[in-house]
């Protein structure tokens, strides 16, 4: 195995962990709430009193986030090596998936973690497995 250099970024990866970690503090600090996307997203979808503006607010600043990303560094140019169906029964997985684990990777890996929470950490140990899994199938086991 070999690192690609060029492509080596780990100060932006740490940058951006620092942002993550410090939004999802602040909106459990300060408002006593779990920065789960999937919960966040489905609470947009049967909303509840007093609930819709901070969601909409939250779900803004991830739609918003790329585009001034844009205007401080070079945007990486998207490569996508699976075929659309593919990449949408995908997208379905991900979703049933975060319905039976009651969350998402950014509420139980993020949060849930930060919390000591057992039932994240089992969560993120099954979805990390389940990852790793994937992909020394698809790379080393499955012909191409």
């Amino acid at each position: 195995m070999s690192i690609d250099w060029v492509h080596f970024t780990p100060f932006t990866a740490l940058a951006g962990g620092l942002l993550i970690g410090t939004a999802a503090a602040l909106l459990l600090v300060l408002d006593g709430r779990i920065a789960g996307i999937s919960g966040i997203v489905g609470g947009l979808l049967r909303p509840r009193r007093g609930e819709l503006a901070w969601r909409l607010a939250f779900v803004a600043g991830l739609a918003v986030a790329a585009p001034l990303y844009r205007w401080f560094a070079v945007m990486p140019e998207p490569q996508l090596d699976a075929p659309t169906p593919l990449l949408l029964l995908a997208g379905l997985l991900v979703g049933l998936g975060t319905r039976y684990g009651s969350g998402c990777t950014s509420g139980h890996g993020v949060c849930g973690l930060s919390r000591r929470s057992p039932r994240s950490f089992a969560a993120t140990l099954a979805f990390m497995a389940a990852g790793f899994a994937t992909v020394y199938l698809l790379r080393h086991l499955l012909p191409r």
